[in-house]
């Protein structure tokens, strides 16, 4: 029966109320799709990272340089947030260190480290693609549903002053289909909320690693110009 009362009240909604609906709908399909694609890329981000250090560190630690850049552009890490940043200090240093110039250690590592954070930069901003957006359908969805509850309740007033007839009996039925879009802007706004605040913490995680790898990554070239 439920079931069947929901299809009857979207079969009495007005133009406007299915309007909201549709959006609400929308809303909810996109918070799902982005909550899946950052997860699954985070997932595999956080998968590779974990082979991809151990790897890198080991042609470091023996000088192969060329050998550390090579698995940093690796199709296997293409999802590393770790070789990224590590990729853009190596090819940074190896551009300097062949072109020529007669650097000072001291701008070769201010040049290095430069390269490093525009990675950082460039990898986090690449790493929240989309995470924005669940924050602004969890905080406008029910507004949204609102709008739609207040379209619907006017709807249903507009109905009582057109045949002259009160009562609770009159307007329940068009109420509670105006309420159904308020409880529709909640159900897609608690999910958004939950996926947005799950992300953001990822998002800081791997903030802290790449910060951590950029600095690992300046010791390393301070100590090799030594």
């Amino acid at each position: 029966m439920g079931d069947l009362n929901l299809i009857h009240m979207w079969q009495q909604m007005g133009f406007v109320a299915k309007a909201v609906a549709y959006i609400l709908f929308f809303m909810s399909f996109w918070s799902v799709g982005v909550f899946v694609e950052r997860w699954y890329t985070f997932s595999q981000a956080q998968k590779q990272s974990k082979l991809y250090a151990p790897q890198v560190a080991k042609h470091l630690k023996e000088g192969r340089l060329k050998d550390a850049i090579a698995l940093s552009q690796s199709k296997n890490f293409r999802y590393s947030h770790l070789a990224k940043v590590v990729l853009a200090g190596l090819q940074e240093y190896q551009f300097q260190s062949e072109s020529g110039q007669q650097l000072t250690r001291d701008d070769l590592l201010d040049t290095v480290r430069r390269a490093i954070q525009r990675a950082t930069a460039l990898t986090g901003n690449d790493l929240k693609k989309g995470v924005s957006s669940l924050a602004t359908i969890g905080s406008t969805a029910p507004f949204v549903g609102l709008l739609g509850t207040v379209v619907g309740v006017i709807s249903a007033f507009q109905g009582i002053a057109a045949t002259g007839s009160g009562g609770i009996g009159s307007v329940s039925a068009g109420i509670s289909e105006a309420l159904v879009e308020t409880a529709l802007g909640l159900v897609v706004a608690i999910p958004a909320v939950w996926f947005y605040n799950y992300l953001t913490g990822r998002l800081e995680y791997f903030n802290v690693e790449m910060d951590n790898s950029s600095s690992e990554m300046v010791d390393y070239f301070v100590k090799k110009s030594n």
